[in-house]
Parts: structure tokens; sequence; C-alpha cells
């Protein structure tokens, strides 16, 4: 991969990548490092990626320095355990896409991301498992649990609407 192809390759994907990254990870300066971590991997190793593949090694590589970070993270502080009912309540929403987020915020991580790769990025289940080092089973299963708590969290649509 030369320097031009590598340009394109950042004008074409950094967005998506930081967009996945952020979803995930909700603070816009560590999402920016992360990107940018990626960006520095894949640079560091052009000459082994196929510019092809390139898509899918950022986002395998943005995936793997985020969860690294988020272990940093835990191991430096302790994060306390939230109830699901501390984030709801019964008022009505108008703005689903934000109950969406709210309900996508208390999965676990794991299952947060597949849901973000799968339903906001439109990988395939085997793309996903490549990125995570999850089966493709493994990912179904993932995505089906994801998709039953946020029914079970946000519950018919009626009473969101």
């Amino acid at each position: 991969m030369n320097s031009t192809q590598f340009n394109d390759i950042v004008d074409n994907h950094s967005d998506n990548v930081y967009r996945f990254i952020y979803k995930s990870i909700k603070n816009q300066d560590d999402a920016k490092d992360v990107v940018q971590e990626a960006f520095s991997r894949l640079w560091k190793n052009k000459d082994s990626v196929d510019p092809e593949k390139a898509k899918s090694y950022l986002f395998s590589t943005a995936y793997h320095v985020m969860i690294d970070d988020i272990r940093k993270r835990k191991r430096e502080k302790i994060i306390d355990e939230y109830e699901t009912n501390k984030h709801f309540h019964n008022e009505q929403y108008s703005d689903l896409k934000e109950v969406l987020n709210k309900a996508i915020d208390t999965l676990p991580d794991i299952q947060k991301n597949v849901i973000l790769l799968r339903d906001y990025e439109g990988y395939s289940y085997k793309e996903i498992g490549d990125i995570t080092n999850l089966s493709e089973s493994q990912v179904k299963v993932y995505i089906f649990r994801a998709r039953k708590a946020l029914k079970d969290l946000i519950g018919k649509m009626e009473n969101v609407i």
C-alpha cells in the first residue's frame, strides 16, 4: 500500500470507524484516540495489509484498541454497577433515536458492539466474527440476545410514541 492508497482509505473510512467507536464509548476524545491508533497501526503495517481489506483491518484494529482501552480504564477505576431502572422512566418519549441509544447503552459491551456492527454499520455475521474474534454462531447468539434485551427494555412501540 502506498501513501495515495492510504490517504484514500483515510478519506473513505475514517468517519465510519469513528462513528462505530464513538457509539461504543460515548467520548469524543477517546474515540478520536482509538481511531488515530487504528490508522497508525494500519500505516505501520501498510506493506502487509491488502488495500482491499483495509476497511476490515481498520474496524478490527479499532475494536481491539477500544477493548484494550476499556480494560485499562476498568483497572484504573472501579465502575459502579448501575440499575437499568435508573436510566428509564415512564414518561412518553418523542425521540425514538434517544430511546434506542439509551437502551443500547445498557447492553453488555460485546452485545452493544455486535449490534452496532450489524445494524449500524451493516457488516455480515462472518465479518463481525472476524472483527471480534467470535465464531459466526456466537455473533448470531449475541445479536439475538441484544435484540431481545432491547425489545424488553423498550417494550411495545405504542409505549414509546
